[in-house]
């Protein structure tokens, strides 16, 4: 990545985080419900991590927290108070979707339903953000 121009460098956390909502939806075809959260929050993970990357032309911080990386990136203060509550709703599938321990409770709140809610609301906030990534 060191030898990268900077719009190479925002276009590959484009790539990886449209890379990750497609996959959400394809698990979502198979009613992988646990991983189409995941998968969620890995998308708008990187995609804040690109503009993250924009704004402070460095590497963002290794983090899954969805709040505190959109606070860093100086786009938080932008978001409606539905998306910084969907951050905070989608941050802790990143961690649970891993342990074993934490997948059964998971599951009773991912069925179809609300999986189908959770891509809308992913596509949406990724949009924003995309949006926002190649227009400032």
């Amino acid at each position: 990545m060191e030898s990268m121009t900077l719009e190479e460098k925002i276009q590959y956390w484009i790539e990886i985080s449209e890379y990750d909502l497609e996959t959400a939806k394809s698990l979502m075809q198979v009613k992988r419900y646990l991983y189409v959260g995941f998968m969620c929050h890995q998308a708008i993970e990187k995609i804040i991590k690109g503009y993250y990357f924009k704004v402070h032309q460095k590497t963002p911080p290794y983090s899954h927290n969805l709040p505190t990386l959109s606070e860093e990136s100086g786009i938080y203060a932008e978001m409606s108070g539905e998306y910084k509550d969907f951050l905070d709703f989608l941050t802790p599938l990143n961690v649970k979707a891993r342990y074993p321990s934490y997948k059964k409770k998971v599951l009773e709140i991912l069925d179809e339903n609300r999986c189908k809610e959770i891509l809308i609301k992913t596509e949406e906030l990724y949009s924003w953000i995309k949006e926002k990534l190649l227009t400032k």
